[in-house]
């Protein structure tokens, strides 16, 4: 009897564990996706259902990064997370800085562990950790929209294999607004990208204007006092906002690096002071032979470097000496020694200097100092990295041939590769020199874009296009290293479900089946949308009246859209200083239906259901001056020729994120305005 008992039970075990299963009811959570992707995960049973309360554990720190984390939350989720006092129930989120010695020793600078049960705890050594920590459950927040902002039970360790995570922007050649820096700085911290290297002035391309030093486009980009005028008229930032911008990145866990590059790209600087400027290897590169030299530059750093509470208020200061002649021997000795004394002089302000690696290419005898340095290591043939790291400096591995973006230049990355960089690569691979992973002498990882071609069209909507996908790729290969889980593809899909940050929306991406409808728009009407990004179409219907040229149909802070352009009164746009027509002329008196549709490489305007124009890239070459003398031998009463160049070209860009801020004041009637996004 006893027997059959056990064996009815048995038998009876049995069937309900088969039921559970098949039910699903003791499902184990799987590893849930984030970006970068947890390195250790434990799952449990189950969801966390939020209460919209947190606790915090850790003082004044852990508090301001819960106030953070709370106003985040609520941007991302549209719903308020508030604080409570004493011990937490279930459905809060616990913040807790703990820094004793052995969680600094189990977590490091930047990791943190997260558990999620009954109650969510975030616990980290340090404030980074705890950004870290924050951003991973808002990620996890966000992809459980439709079920309520759940979280799946289970447990994290996750810290990352590089201490350095970063991106670098061109600043110089192109003007970068100071609210697009901001969403930039809050996108990385997202993202767990902790530096971005900000590349204050650099000149364009000579042979693109003229062959003409004095004609070439050149830009430094933060205001100045010890040289008035030196500060760049067509965009630059006031040392108050570069102030505010490091504050903000702090708070998110963000280090800026200001870069004044010097003495190569340095044109901006002999534009103001032309006696400093190198006539014998172009005015880009400063006289290094010179002592005015040495005086200009040493003002141009003391001014953002000396005093309490300076300018550049981070650890990191980067100070160039890339891309310079090594012509001679002795302009190559003297790189060095003023490569030397700028890290020095850099160093004599507290702070860490960094470098783009070019003493393989300035090879010589002046000793330059390594000790404690920063080199970012670009291009093999400017700087072995092997030898780089033998003489002792700590490199940044961000080799130009996989991370450079040059937008719609032809050369280097327009996007980069991200399946090759998600497969193949991390911060350990420097061009074609393969380190060990964790190497101490690799700091870790960046990505860059350089907009070399000034006056191409590029918008920063357009970098924006080309820097997102690179940005989460990057933040997995830096984070994670070689221990990436999920397949290209499954990330590729997966990473579409994830904002650009809290409260960012740069690429103006709408949530899928989101339209807009307007059945009469009316002049100076606003329609609750900014703008709409590519991907778009917008269709109305319009009878036309006698529109002076410049009259508006949409603007935007970013963009206008035209029913008369200001030259010509044809329909077209404006953004950035560009202005594109579409050869099409609204008529008086005519009714027809148009519809604008917009992506990343062309802008198309169809007339009553039929394409009727598409402004694509269109390839303008430089037209440069030539030498007289040799004109002049077969006619001596020739003038300068000016002559096509086929080596110097652009590719122009007419794209446009739509704008749909604010109606103009036009005449014509519209109606049946019909916005939506693929």
């Amino acid at each position: 009897m006893k027997k059959n008992l056990n064996d009815f039970k048995r038998l009876l075990l049995t069937a309900c564990c088969t039921l559970v299963l098949s039910c699903g009811w003791a499902t184990v959570n799987e590893k849930p996706f984030v970006i970068p992707e947890l390195k250790q995960w434990s799952g449990a049973e189950g969801m966390f259902t939020p209460s919209g309360k947190y606790v915090v554990k850790g003082g004044k720190n852990a508090q301001e990064v819960a106030k953070l984390f709370a106003a985040d939350y609520h941007d991302l989720v549209g719903r308020p997370l508030t604080p409570k006092t004493g011990k937490p129930s279930a459905g809060d989120i616990v913040l807790v800085l703990q820094s004793d010695k052995k969680s600094a020793r189990l977590l490091g600078k930047e990791g943190y562990r997260l558990t999620i049960g009954d109650v969510t705890t975030i616990t980290a050594s340090s404030v980074e950790g705890l950004v870290w920590g924050t951003r991973t459950v808002l990620q996890l927040s966000e992809q459980q929209r439709s079920a309520g902002f759940v979280l799946p039970k289970g447990s994290a360790q996750d810290t990352p294999a590089y201490g350095l995570r970063g991106f670098m922007m061109d600043c110089g050649r192109k003007f970068i607004p100071m609210s697009y820096l901001r969403s930039l700085v809050k996108m990385m911290s997202y993202y767990k990208m902790n530096t971005l290297q900000i590349h204050l002035n650099d000149n364009g391309f000579r042979q693109f204007f003229g062959n003409d030093w004095a004609k070439t486009p050149a830009a430094f980009r933060l205001e100045c006092d010890t040289y008035p005028g030196l500060t760049a008229k067509d965009g630059s930032y006031s040392k108050a906002e570069f102030i505010e911008l490091q504050k903000l990145a702090e708070q998110y866990g963000v280090n800026i690096i200001p870069e004044i590059d010097v003495p190569a790209h340095s044109l901006a600087f002999t534009h103001y002071k032309p006696e400093i400027g190198s006539r014998e290897y172009g005015m880009d590169h400063l006289d290094l032979f010179n002592p005015d030299t040495y005086k200009f530059v040493d003002g141009l750093f003391k001014e953002y470097l000396e005093g309490k509470n300076p300018v550049f208020r981070g650890k990191v200061v980067h100070i160039g000496t890339d891309e310079y002649s090594n012509a001679k021997k002795e302009v190559v000795e003297k790189f060095r020694y003023f490569t030397d004394h700028y890290i020095k002089y850099v160093e004599s302000f507290g702070k860490q200097a960094a470098v783009w690696g070019a003493l393989t290419h300035a090879k010589g005898d002046t000793k330059v100092k390594s000790e404690n340095v920063m080199m970012h290591c670009w291009y093999n043939g400017y700087a072995d990295p092997k030898e780089m790291k033998r003489l002792g400096y700590k490199l940044v591995s961000i080799p130009d041939g996989l991370v450079y973006i040059v937008p719609a230049a032809g050369y280097y990355y327009d996007y980069l590769n991200c399946r090759y960089l998600y497969d193949s690569w991390t911060p350990a691979q420097i061009g074609n020199e393969k380190f060990e992973e964790n190497d101490p002498a690799i700091l870790g990882g960046m990505f860059a874009v350089w907009n070399d071609h000034a006056g191409n069209g590029i918008t920063v909507k357009d970098i924006h296009d080309r820097l997102f996908p690179a940005l989460q790729t990057l933040s997995a290969k830096c984070w994670t290293g070689a221990a990436t889980s999920f397949s290209f593809e499954d990330f590729n899909r997966l990473r579409l479900a994830l904002s650009e940050a809290p409260a960012v929306n740069e690429s103006a991406r709408w949530q899928k089946g989101k339209q807009l409808r307007i059945e009469t728009l009316n002049p100076g009407q606003t329609t609750g949308e900014k703008e709409v990004g590519y991907g778009y179409r917008v269709e109305f219907t319009i009878e036309g009246a006698d529109e002076p040229k410049g009259t508006v149909l949409f603007s935007s802070d970013n963009a206008t859209f035209y029913l008369a352009d200001p030259e010509s009164g044809q329909l077209g746009f404006a953004h950035e200083g560009y202005l594109n027509k579409f050869n099409y002329r609204v008529e008086k008196g005519k009714k027809v239906t148009l519809a604008i549709t917009g992506d990343n490489r062309k802008t198309c305007l169809y007339v009553d259901g039929k394409l009727r124009e598409e402004l694509g890239p269109i390839t303008l070459y430089a037209m440069q001056q030539k030498d007289l003398a040799t004109f002049q031998k077969s006619d001596a009463t020739a003038t300068q020729p000016i002559v096509y160049n086929p080596s110097a070209k652009m590719h122009y860009q007419r794209t446009l994120v739509f704008p749909l801020q604010k109606a103009g004041d036009f005449k014509s009637r519209i109606t049946g305005v019909k916005v939506e996004q693929e």
